[in-house]
C-alpha cells in the first residue's frame, strides 16, 4: 500500500515528466535527507527509475532524473457505448498494452458476467497477471454519484441508481470507479494529455452528446453531488426542442451531432454526416448553412458562458473525426468571442484534438491510474 507522500512523489513525477530529489523537496517541503530515504525505498519497490541527469545550476554535480517505471501498476479501462464494450490495459505511462472488444448488454448483472470472463483474456494478451493489476475504471454517459460508485442515471443505457462498481468489485476483487465520460477524459488529459502542465482548464466534448469537464487548481471539480459540467442540458433556446432529459430547449438539441442529423433530415436533406452537410453547406446550400450556424452558434456561446464562470488556462475541444474542419468550426470560433465580455476575447486558447477508437476507454483506464496517484 502506497503511503500519501509516495503518491504526492509519482504525481508530481508523472505531471514533470519526471524530476530529481532536490526538485522534489522543494517541492514538498521535506529535507533532501527524508526525500533520499522515501526515493530509496520506491526505488526498492520498482515504482520509480533513475533516468538521464540533469545539468545544475551550480558548480557541483548533475541531479539524476527519476521517472515512473512503467510496469509499476496496471489499470484497466472500460469503455461503455451505443454498441460495443472496449477494454484496455495501461501501463504507469498510459501507454495502451493491449486492448479487447465485445458486444454491449444493458443488463448490468450480465455485463458484469461477460466483464468478468473477458479480463483473463485480456490479462494474457498484457502477459500480466490480475494481481499487478491496480484499478479498473469504467467511463459512459451518464450521471455518476459524487463516489464514483454509482450510476445514478444513464439514458443511453436506460439505467437509475445502478451501483456497478460494487457489483464489478464483488465478481472480480479489484477496486473500480466509475466515471461520466466527459470528466474521465478530462482526467486522461491531466494525466497524459495535453492539460498535463495546466492547473486550470475546461474540456468540451463533442459528439453524438455534448459534455464538459473542469479542472480547478489541479483537481477534477465534480460538485457536491458528481453532477457538475453537464453542459449539454444547459438551456440554450427556452421553450425550444424536447430533450431527452424531459426539458426542451437544451444544448444538446441543437448541436450535438444526432441534433444536427435529425435537422437536417427534417430538412429532407440527403446527408448521412457532417462532413455531408458541411460539403452541401460548402456548395451553397441556404439549409446547410442555417442549420450549421444555428449549431455552431449555441456550442459557442456555450463554451463562452463556460469561459466566463471560469477563466480557465485552456479550452479543449475534443471532436469526432473530420466534424470541425468546416463552417461549424467557423461559427463556433466566431461565437465564442462574440458571447464572451472583452477583457476575455482571445485570452483563452482553444486546443482541438479528435476522439479515437481507444479515446473513451484509455480515459477509463485513466481514472483508475489518477485515483491511484492522487493523494487522499
Amino acid at each position: 500500500m502506497l503511503s500519501a507522500i509516495q503518491r504526492e512523489l509519482l504525481q508530481l513525477i508523472s505531471a514533470s515528466e519526471g524530476l530529481s530529489r532536490t526538485e522534489l523537496a522543494l517541492r514538498t517541503g521535506l529535507s533532501k535527507a527524508a526525500m533520499s530515504a522515501i526515493v530509496r525505498d520506491m526505488l526498492g519497490a520498482g515504482l520509480i527509475i533513475e533516468s538521464d541527469t540533469m545539468a545544475g545550476s551550480g558548480q557541483g554535480r548533475p541531479s539524476v532524473k527519476l521517472v515512473m517505471r512503467a510496469e509499476a501498476a496496471y489499470f484497466v479501462g472500460i469503455s461503455l457505448n451505443a454498441s460495443a464494450v472496449r477494454m484496455v490495459l495501461i501501463n504507469l505511462w498510459g501507454e495502451i498494452i493491449c486492448r479487447h472488444d465485445f458486444p454491449l448488454v444493458n443488463n448490468p448483472e450480465i455485463l458484469v458476467e461477460h466483464i468478468q470472463q473477458a479480463l483473463p483474456k485480456l490479462f494474457q494478451d498484457g502477459k500480466i497477471t490480475a494481481d499487478q493489476v491496480l484499478g479498473i475504471g469504467v467511463t459512459l454517459s451518464g450521471f455518476i454519484d459524487e463516489n464514483q460508485a454509482t450510476c445514478v442515471q444513464s439514458t443511453l443505457l436506460g439505467w437509475r441508481q445502478v451501483p456497478l462498481a460494487k457489483l464489478l468489485y464483488q465478481a472480480i476483487g479489484i477496486d473500480v470507479f466509475i466515471e461520466n465520460d466527459a470528466k474521465a477524459l478530462a482526467v486522461s488529459e491531466k494525466l497524459y494529455g495535453h492539460a498535463r502542465s495546466l492547473n486550470n482548464f475546461i474540456l468540451v466534448t463533442h459528439g453524438d452528446g455534448i459534455g464538459s469537464a473542469s479542472f480547478i487548481h489541479g483537481q477534477l471539480y465534480r460538485g457536491a453531488h458528481g453532477g457538475a459540467g453537464e453542459i449539454a442540458h444547459c438551456t440554450i433556446e427556452p421553450g425550444g426542442t424536447p430533450c431527452r432529459c424531459g426539458k426542451r430547449g437544451c444544448l444538446d438539441t441543437i448541436a450535438s451531432l444526432i441534433a444536427i442529423q435529425e435537422q437536417a433530415k427534417a430538412e429532407q436533406l440527403a446527408v448521412e454526416d457532417l462532413s455531408q452537410l458541411e460539403t452541401l453547406a460548402m456548395n451553397g446550400s441556404a439549409q446547410a448553412i442555417a442549420l450549421l450556424h444555428r449549431a455552431g452558434n449555441a456550442l459557442g456561446l456555450a463554451m463562452a458562458n463556460l469561459i466566463q464562470l471560469q477563466d480557465p488556462e485552456t479550452l479543449l475541444l475534443a471532436h469526432q473525426p473530420a466534424t470541425f474542419d468546416g463552417l461549424l468550426n467557423t461559427v463556433v470560433r466566431q461565437s465564442l468571442e462574440a458571447h464572451v465580455l472583452p477583457a476575455f476575447a482571445g485570452k483563452t486558447p482553444l486546443i482541438r484534438f479528435t476522439i479515437e477508437p481507444d479515446t473513451w476507454a484509455h480515459a477509463a483506464a485513466s481514472v483508475a491510474a489518477h485515483r491511484f496517484l492522487t493523494p487522499r
